[in-house]
């Protein structure tokens, strides 16, 4: 199977869904953060590792700590998505902290800095 093929992306948005629904809903780790959220999940065409980047609004500490909740959770989160999804394999969930949106964020406000800072020297 290609990598990008029809069946990969279709799988990939179950999977990005199912999973976003777990850990919005099933888990109840007080170290995984409220504000998490899934941003992309790709799924190997073997379909036995899968990769999830995670977005936690949050200092470094809620990150870390979201971070360990989730691979506690690992085994729970993976039977849940065999028993929502039902696929040949039930892939093996790597979960990688994604910094884009933090990143964004940052960027917003040091353009605002620099925009306020230019503006007051007219």
């Amino acid at each position: 199977m290609r990598k990008n093929s029809l069946k990969n992306t279709r799988i990939n948005g179950e999977v990005h869904r199912v999973l976003a629904e777990i850990i919005r809903s099933d888990i109840k780790d007080p170290r995984i953060h409220p504000m998490t959220s899934v941003v992309a999940v790709t799924v190997a065409p073997d379909l036995k590792t899968c990769k999830a980047w995670i977005s936690v609004l949050g200092d470094e500490k809620a990150q870390e700590d979201t971070l360990a909740g989730l691979k506690s959770a690992g085994g729970y989160i993976r039977k849940e998505l065999a028993r929502q999804i039902n696929l040949r394999n039930t892939p093996e969930i790597t979960f990688v902290m994604d910094q884009s949106i933090a990143y964004g964020v940052d960027m917003s406000k040091k353009i605002d800095e620099v925009m306020a800072g230019h503006s007051s020297g007219d």
